[in-house]
């Protein structure tokens, strides 16, 4: 396996920030800048960074997949681009059920049927979006009719990779089978990556005949770096709170013998707490177990871990709970460890 690449998410209070973050690890050696879609549009938030970077790749990590119709998607993965001179990652997931039909009016039926169905409808109309021919594709969820059609414009590539977000294993799988890539849930040790992620990510690359290498694991980590580990534990630990809010990873938490430790954010949560001010209840064996805090050259040592498994690390900055300035000193510290590791 190559030598682990350096990504980044960055961040920023206004779009102009989030740029700025970005150009500067652009310039600090990061191959790839994520954009995450939750308060912002992940399209829109790509688009600022393609058009105000030059070399990094520009993706999304990631972009709902079924709350855009299949064409819109293409369309956007075939502008975005164009405004990056060819640089861009489609970065797909499905969300949870309650995000899809509650806040998009979205269908969620068999998320694994479901979106094998919208990259293959993606793939092929950026493939033929030019060609003026009639598409026609079956499917349950995303059928596809279109006559009378010819994009007009000059396409960068007529593929873009696609990546795809999974925890689970059906949807691992999947990524394993369809994806250019994988990106992983926010938290993902190097025992979760090896344990439970990498086999279904193998199995599904047995099942399409592929081999490792046409597939990028790109390993997600939050990341706080402080001179004091104390300072760094607390802008990490409202991350950590924040999913361990959600029942539904029991199993992960579970799995790092931190059962336990779930269960008094999710009390804390019950109990009138914020889902992004869960800090006072999360443990340190939690936020040492599943973000990168400490000093500068312990982090360095922790993404080094990584190495052997992924192909890519994505490295952010803590968001939930702390205020603006602490973010960019966070921000500020990633940016300097990229700088090392580049």
């Amino acid at each position: 396996m190559s030598k682990l690449k350096i990504t980044f998410g960055p961040w920023g209070e206004t779009l102009t920030e989030l740029v700025a973050a970005g150009r500067a690890a652009e310039e600090a050696g990061a191959t790839t800048l994520w954009v995450p879609e939750l308060h912002r549009s992940a399209t829109v938030s790509a688009a600022a960074l393609a058009a105000g970077t030059s070399r990094a790749r520009v993706g999304t990590a990631i972009a709902l997949a079924f709350t855009r119709s299949p064409m819109v998607t293409a369309l956007e993965a075939m502008d975005l681009d164009e405004m990056s001179g060819g640089r861009f990652v489609l970065g797909l997931g499905t969300g949870v059920k309650r995000l899809n039909e509650d806040w998009h009016n979205a269908r969620w039926g068999k998320p694994v049927t479901h979106l094998r169905e919208t990259v293959a409808a993606v793939r092929h109309i950026v493939a033929r979006a030019g060609d003026g021919e009639p598409i026609a594709l079956d499917g349950e969820h995303e059928p596809v009719r279109i006559r009378g059609y010819q994009r007009p414009y000059p396409q960068a590539r007529k593929e873009i990779p696609v990546y795809l977000a999974a925890m689970g294993p059906a949807m691992t799988r999947l990524a394993g089978e369809i994806g250019d890539g994988w990106i992983s849930h926010e938290l993902c040790s190097p025992s979760w990556l090896a344990e439970r992620s990498l086999p279904p990510l193998e199995e599904g690359l047995a099942k399409a005949g592929r081999d490792r290498a046409s597939l990028d694991v790109v390993v997600s980590a939050a990341c706080s770096i402080d001179g004091d580990k104390a300072v760094a534990r607390g802008r990490a630990a409202g991350t950590a709170g924040f999913y361990a809010s959600v029942r539904t990873y029991a199993e992960f938490f579970a799995f790092h013998g931190l059962a336990d430790d779930q269960d008094k954010v999710i009390e804390a949560f019950r109990a009138g707490a914020g889902a992004d001010f869960l800090a006072p209840a999360v443990s340190d064996r939690m936020t040492d177990a599943l973000t990168l805090t400490g000093t500068l050259d312990e982090v360095a040592e922790r993404v080094s871990a990584y190495a052997g498994l992924a192909d890519s690390v994505k490295l952010t900055p803590p968001t939930h709970g702390i205020d603006a300035a602490d973010i960019r000193a966070a921000q500020a510290r990633i940016i300097e460890l990229i700088r090392e590791l580049s």
